[in-house]
């Protein structure tokens, strides 16, 4: 696999940078939504997802990881409500004769949680990682509280984070945005995730942890300038744009990746990822 970031379109402080949406959420589509296939078919495997699973995913983006879990088997609903180009891709992912929310085989994409479910979820994940942006666990606990009363009771609930920074080359390029976005601080900028970050979020939503794993996630893209494009996609860039502009960000993220750059141009960094199963009570 090549690997997520992440919850991605975080919210940050100060107005949104002024971006093609609709291009942002392409290059999501094409270059870093597959970097954290290796995650979703680590979780799948484990918990032996397929034709008697009904999945919920959270902040789905364009939707790799349902088209995943549907290929299994698995009857699959995706929430995006950060970014409706990301769902609108989602929609042409896997509902491409649908023309609203209506899916043929119990295939469900919506822009807000649902209300209720016909049957109870018996799996629930949240795969865009979380710790690595101030405050990115507090919307997570929001969209579970909302989520898990539409779960069976001993339903698992799947939360991914970053690893270890020192595991994580991509830690590194990741600095410029808490260096370029100090004005901001507080509001978007990176943070080294914390060993704890998905116990915290579970023991706050009432789940039970219920065992954990650890994903190697490399990111690797065709040259720098597909992993510029990539890592911008993430949102978790758009308080540096805030705070200084696109030019000095492009600028000093290409810079950040040089030392990753392979001879034949091509970029690769190693990462890891971390997931927690939960449990419903």
């Amino acid at each position: 696999m090549t690997p997520t970031l992440v919850r991605q379109h975080p919210p940050h402080a100060g107005p949104t940078p002024r971006v093609d949406l609709c291009a942002r959420a392409r290059d999501w589509s094409e270059i870093q939504e597959r970097m954290l296939v290796p995650l979703y078919e680590a979780v799948y495997e484990r918990l032996d997802v397929g034709s008697g699973t009904r999945l919920l995913g959270l902040g789905c983006g364009s939707g790799l990881a349902l088209l995943m879990a549907g290929s299994r088997g698995a009857a699959v609903t995706g929430v995006e409500s950060s970014c409706a180009e990301r769902l609108a891709l989602a929609r042409q992912r896997l509902l491409p004769e649908a023309q609203d929310t209506r899916a043929r085989a119990g295939t469900r994409l919506l822009d807000d949680t649902p209300g209720e479910a016909a049957d109870a979820y018996t799996v629930v994940t949240a795969f865009e990682p979380i710790g690595c942006l101030a405050g990115d666990s507090e919307g997570l606990g929001e969209a579970l509280a909302a989520a898990t009363p539409l779960a069976e009771r001993g339903a698992a609930v799947v939360l991914a984070g970053w690893g270890p920074p020192e595991r994580c080359a991509t830690s590194s390029v990741l600095r410029v945005a808490t260096k370029l976005s100090d004005p901001l601080r507080g509001g978007g900028s990176w943070r080294p995730a914390r060993r704890d970050d998905l116990e915290e979020v579970a023991q706050r939503a009432g789940l039970k942890p219920d065992g954990s794993g650890r994903v190697a996630c490399p990111f690797g893209y065709a040259d720098v300038e597909s992993a510029v494009r990539g890592l911008l996609s993430t949102g978790l860039f758009d308080a540096a744009i805030v705070a200084t502009d696109q030019v000095q960000v492009d600028k000093e993220l290409a810079e950040a990746l040089h030392p990753y750059q392979r001879p034949d141009g091509t970029v690769w960094m190693p990462n890891v990822f971390r997931y927690l199963i939960a449990r419903v009570p």
